[in-house]
């Protein structure tokens, strides 16, 4: 195509694209960060009612917390631990001499005075805000309000970014994350918390989706798998990254300011990058277009021929690309035709199944009883093999095969956990790793996947369609976990059939392995036309051979 010659041209994969790679490592290292921040900022300590007239913590008896004098204040649940949500409407000084307390029947309340937290687990906005007993689903609600905020940024990010620009879209999201993440790290109160999480998550899907498509739209057809590769393995480092900071920063006010400031780094760089030659071009910005590849050609020590290059050679190139493209694209454009909207409709399947899952299994690593930080890093290390081997993957069989088949592994491994009894707590998180695991290697298909299947004057949008996607599945997948305290069965069932669906409608998609980028709707439609026609070709040919397979059975009967 037009572009991947001028890309050739000066220099394909130079200095340039190099270091433009390697400073997509602070972006997706962040967005990491905010993403599960509240696995740790809202850990719910061990707690239990404060008990009836200790409302000073001096006017209680020594030992109270410890040993025998509890009981008298708070009655045992079935695992012989405090009950967490009641206590005796009086003490019952009596039951020191018993063995139990199941055969008296002892007046109850809720927690009027409020609770007492294990101390050894500093601050979250649990301990806080008191999300426990009657509360604790707005800890849910909280999560599912960030990711309503980066599906509304998908939205309007992604339009912007195409009309506007990606460079002028992450610098404007990537003040916004500052201004608001701080905001939510000084939050006088939980309403306020989540709004700054709102606006945290609308940020966030600017910043990701605007860095991805720069970067890519930078990078030769022949790199782009690596550098998908390299970026989802940044992922997986800020799940690392946020462990050790968690680990080290135990106060969530300060954990919630240090990961919001640090996008600081993102905000300097940026004003050096180059807006995308590629959407300046299809937009007849040549001017502006010639100016940056001339600057790339530089960096990658092609000064020469980047003198060659004006804005007639540039548009002569892409004459036929600048001609179809709408000036102002718009979301509905990825239903104009009947092949996008089959890509459209298939690939948003696919993003909301990966993010209904994934976060439906990685937000909740509290249940399996384990010390949090080192859960979370065996999640985190598992993401390692199976990106790499998804990344060999999409090279060596294609991008379509892969999601298809990492769906199915996930949906299996999901499923399994239907059947496995409540106490075999290890043999339970080692399957949900396994299936973490495949959606982690899903996801750094769709982002190359999906970049491939849209056209460049719709790229943005058709990006932030999936985001979209994957934060709708995100923002359920907390309301799950509170249907699921009514019937713990829905978790697994629920989380586990979204992929087997998912994968169904990526077998549909037309496969993009070695292709080059397209640049118009035109284009999208022609080879959306080409692969069904070939899967007609296909299927004829199979109908024949069963007829001649048949006729020859015939015959020697």
């Amino acid at each position: 195509m037009g572009f991947s010659e001028l890309l050739h041209t000066i220099g394909g994969m130079g200095n340039f694209q190099i270091l433009q790679t390697a400073l997509i490592m602070f972006p997706t290292i962040l967005i990491t960060c905010h993403n599960f921040l509240q696995n740790f900022t809202a850990m719910t300590p061990e707690h239990h009612c404060r008990p009836v007239n200790w409302t000073n913590g001096s006017q209680v008896p020594g030992g109270v917390r410890d040993g025998d004098l509890l009981r008298v204040f708070i009655p045992l649940d079935k695992d012989q631990k405090p009950e967490r949500c009641l206590r005796f409407s009086e003490p019952h000084w009596q039951i020191l001499n018993l063995n139990g307390t199941s055969s008296l029947n002892l007046d109850t309340e809720g927690c009027l005075d409020g609770w007492v937290y294990d101390q050894s687990v500093d601050s979250s906005i649990v301990s806080e805000w008191d999300l426990v007993c009657d509360h604790k689903s707005l800890k849910s609600i909280a999560q599912s309000i960030y990711m309503t905020g980066q599906l509304v940024g998908a939205i309007i990010f992604g339009i912007f970014s195409d009309r506007y620009g990606r460079k002028r879209v992450l610098q404007s999201a990537t003040v916004q994350m500052i201004a608001v993440g701080l905001g939510a790290a000084c939050a006088p109160g939980f309403p306020a918390y989540c709004a700054f999480r709102f606006l945290s998550g609308m940020a966030m899907t600017g910043i990701i989706v605007a860095s991805l498509c720069l970067t890519m739209e930078w990078t030769p057809t022949q790199r782009r798998t690596l550098v998908n590769t390299y970026a989802m393995y940044m992922i997986t480092l800020g799940q690392v990254i946020l462990s050790g900071l968690a680990y080290f920063i135990r106060q969530w006010r300060w954990l919630q300011g240090t990961v919001s400031v640090t996008y600081v780094i993102i905000l300097l760089y940026s004003w050096g990058l180059p807006e995308s030659a590629c959407w300046l071009v299809t937009h007849n910005k040549l001017d502006m277009a010639v100016k940056n590849l001339r600057a790339v050609a530089r960096l990658n020590g092609r000064k020469e021929q980047g003198r060659k290059l004006t804005p007639e050679v540039v548009s002569f190139h892409m004459q036929e690309d600048t001609a179809a493209v709408k000036e102002s694209p718009f979301f509905l454009d990825l239903f104009r035709t009947p092949g996008l909207c089959k890509v459209t409709c298939c690939i948003a399947l696919g993003w909301f199944s990966a993010g209904f899952s994934f976060y439906g299994l990685a937000l909740d690593l509290q249940k399996f009883g384990f010390n949090i930080y080192g859960v979370q890093m065996l999640f985190t290390v598992m993401d390692l093999p199976t990106k790499l081997l998804a990344g060999l993957s999409m090279g060596y069989f294609g991008r379509r095969i892969t999601v298809v088949s990492l769906l199915l592994l996930a949906s299996c491994m999901i499923l399994v956990t239907t059947f496995v009894p409540q106490d075999m707590n290890t043999f339970q998180m080692i399957l949900c790793l396994f299936g973490k695991g495949s959606l982690a290697g899903c996801f750094s298909c769709l982002y190359l996947y999906t970049m491939e299947l849209f056209p460049t004057e719709i790229r943005q949008i058709g990006m932030s369609a999936g985001i979209f996607s994957t934060r709708l599945g995100s923002l359920l997948a907390p309301l799950i976990y509170i249907l699921g305290s009514h019937s713990p069965v829905l978790q697994p069932v629920m989380f586990g059939l979204m992929p087997i669906l998912a994968a169904i409608a990526a077998s549909f998609l037309t496969e993009t392995n070695n292709q080059p980028l397209l640049d118009t709707i035109q284009e999208t439609e022609k080879r959306q036309g080409e692969g069904q026609r070939e899967r007609e070709r296909k299927r004829e040919r199979e109908i024949h051979t069963q007829r001649k397979g048949l006729e020859l059975m015939t015959l020697t009967l």
